[in-house]
């Protein structure tokens, strides 16, 4: 693995020698495809989309960033920044690399999550966006560019994570192929038609299931969290280590979303009310502003109570998109019955 490692690093280092407005593309990619974003972002903008979309965007994307870090607590894998710190070919000869604020990843770093993950969640908002196209067109150029923009963005994607030394490059491709993997597997098994009993039963499922995992790993005489302490180290401004990049804070937003799906489930059957086209722009934008609003509400500084909310936002801003939304806009602009089905 050292030989893997060192040529990861020299590829690294020929990224970063490229040019400033390249370092800020780089920085711009790894920042905006960040897995959080598929709960903030990618999320709403399917769900007014395709309702079914949506959903199938927000269950894929939850079990996958779940996998995620179940694969990276047992595969021990290293991360760039604090590497080539710890096996001494930084002592050893002169390497000019640099640290970012977004560099100081905690968790282990196999599989890329943000590979992973936003491969895994985009999959289905794809396939839709393409069987779109094919419906209006027979431009093979047309009806393929959906997927040659998502195999694009995961390439850009997962060289800005070697770029930043958060990622080795073999991380990286297979947080791809396991992401595309994923999305394709469990797209046709979204359980749009469970009820919230199913939810608040995997939302468990998830959170004690890892707990259970972490105690048995550790009870074993595993260091599960060795990956804690090596960014804690190398990492060069403490500032930069961010509580949001341990694994139980995915762990809690995985959680979170499940619970967020069991209140759709409960108190918006058929996931949420119909929309004409304007009133569904109209509620994208708002979800957007809205969740934004939401992750960025202060947490307490206690790391159980931080963990605590963190679930709870995650929870909450589903039901936010797919029923309190809709409910304004029909009570602001009219009556439900005057709307129709959007995306069924």
């Amino acid at each position: 693995m050292d030989a893997l490692h060192t040529s990861g690093i020299r590829f690294a280092e020929l990224l970063q020698a490229g040019p400033p407005w390249l370092e800020k593309f780089w920085l711009s990619v790894t920042s905006l495809a960040d897995p959080k974003c598929v709960f903030t972002i990618c999320f709403p903008l399917a769900y007014f989309l395709d309702r079914e979309v949506g959903v199938s965007v927000l269950w894929i994307g939850l079990v996958a960033e779940w996998l995620n870090v179940v694969l990276k607590w047992f595969l021990f894998g290293e991360r760039p920044f604090w590497w080539v710190h710890e096996s001494g070919l930084a002592r050893g000869e002169l390497l000019v690399l640099r640290q970012f604020p977004i560099s100081c990843e905690t968790g282990p770093g196999s599989p890329s999550g943000h590979c992973m993950i936003t491969g895994a969640a985009l999959w289905p908002l794809v396939t839709a966006v393409t069987a779109l196209a094919s419906r209006h067109s027979r431009s093979l150029v047309l009806r393929l560019s959906p997927f040659l923009a998502y195999v694009l963005l995961l390439l850009a994607l997962g060289l800005s994570r070697v770029f930043v030394l958060a990622h080795f490059p073999h991380q990286v491709v297979g947080g791809i192929l396991a992401g595309a993997a994923l999305g394709w597997g469990l797209q046709a098994h979204t359980p749009l038609t469970r009820g919230p009993g199913f939810f608040v039963a995997t939302a468990l499922a998830l959170l004690l299931g890892s707990l259970g995992l972490h105690g048995l790993a550790t009870a074993t005489g595993i260091d599960i969290d060795w990956s804690l302490r090596l960014a804690t180290r190398h990492c060069s401004d403490p500032s930069w280590l961010r509580r949001d990049t341990v694994p139980f804070a995915s762990l809690c937003r995985s959680a979170g979303s499940a619970l967020g799906l069991g209140l759709l489930s409960r108190f918006c059957p058929g996931w949420g009310l119909p929309l004409t086209p304007p009133r569904r722009l109209a509620g994208a934008l708002l979800a957007l502003g809205v969740l934004q609003g939401l992750q960025h509400l202060p947490r307490p500084p206690q790391p159980h109570l931080w963990y605590g909310v963190s679930l709870l936002q995650h929870a909450l801003g589903p039901w936010l998109v797919a029923s309190l939304l809709p409910r304004l806009l029909h009570s602001h602009h009219g009556h439900p019955h005057r709307d129709h089905p959007h995306g069924q």
